[in-house]
């Protein structure tokens, strides 16, 4: 009992301290693909709401792609990370993102006792966006702009936006965004208090396989030039300092498998994954 007495006493002034901010959620990986953990992810992200913060969740959903366009036989291809995304792939992701993966999210919120609202990047053009130009990907995007007046009205009246990560084009066709991109850009149009990536790794790990806990945007230079930082981990750390030069004060990579992360991270002191901020 005293455990848990302490543990509620540490998380005090991180709730006082973060009441009425925003934090961007980018909720991918194994906590979308596991039961238990599907449920716990909405517990949390409804006690967030609850404490007077103001979660905004970005989502992704690969594995569920590549199954559905694998059972299609549509076949995929990768450049540099990014889903080469053609006019039939582009109809499975927005089938599968904005239909499928959306609206479990949202119940499965609303099951928890938070209020969601599922959004697309389409509804209301809150994500526009333009074909990437240096790279021959198809119907894949750069966001342009957000309409952080949607999200903020949400907020506003009690509701948690779950938003999928596609985007309306200046060009009127639609695209595809990754969604670690796309939580950077609202994190940043939102001024947002904090983005939080969720992986399937601990964090961002040092040359001896242990993690580092806290990093400034010169320590992750420095690790990327010594290659300590590489492969699917500089995307993840490049979208952290992009969104901290656009005015995100903290940001966070975090494991996901483990149970109630996200609570883990920013309400106790020693937090359990990788924090980047500007100093």
């Amino acid at each position: 009992m005293s455990e848990k007495i302490k543990t509620l006493l540490e998380a005090l002034p991180y709730i006082k301290r973060f009441f009425g901010s925003t934090f961007v959620i980018k909720y991918g990986g194994a906590a979308m693909e596991e039961e238990s953990l599907k449920k716990e992810f909405a517990r949390d992200v409804a006690l967030l709401k609850y404490v007077g913060i103001n979660p905004v969740i970005v989502h992704g959903g690969g594995p569920m792609i590549g199954r559905l366009l694998k059972d299609l036989q549509i076949p995929t291809k990768f450049v540099d990370g990014l889903r080469v995304t053609d006019e039939k792939t582009l109809e499975v992701v927005e089938m599968v993102l904005s239909g499928l993966i959306n609206k479990e999210i949202v119940k499965n919120i609303n099951d928890m006792g938070g209020r969601a609202i599922g959004l697309s990047g389409k509804d209301g053009r809150l994500l526009r966006a333009k074909r990437v130009d240096d790279k021959d990907i198809g119907f894949v995007g750069d966001i342009i702009g957000v309409n952080v007046d949607i999200i903020k009205d949400i907020n506003r009246h009690g509701y948690i936006p779950v938003i999928a990560p596609l985007a309306d084009g200046v060009d009127g066709y639609s695209y595809n965004i990754n969604a670690d991109t796309a939580a950077g850009r609202i994190a940043e149009a939102l001024s947002a208090e904090k983005l939080i990536l969720l992986t399937d790794v601990d964090g961002v790990l040092g040359g001896d396989g242990s993690l580092i806990s806290t990093l400034s945007k010169e320590d992750v230079d420095m690790l990327i030039k010594k290659k300590t930082i590489s492969g699917g981990m500089i995307p993840k750390v490049t979208c952290c300092i992009d969104a901290i030069k656009g005015g995100v004060k903290e940001t966070h990579i975090i494991n996901g498998r483990i149970p109630h992360a996200i609570l883990l991270e920013v309400f106790t002191d020693s937090g359990i994954g990788t924090k980047i901020s500007g100093g």
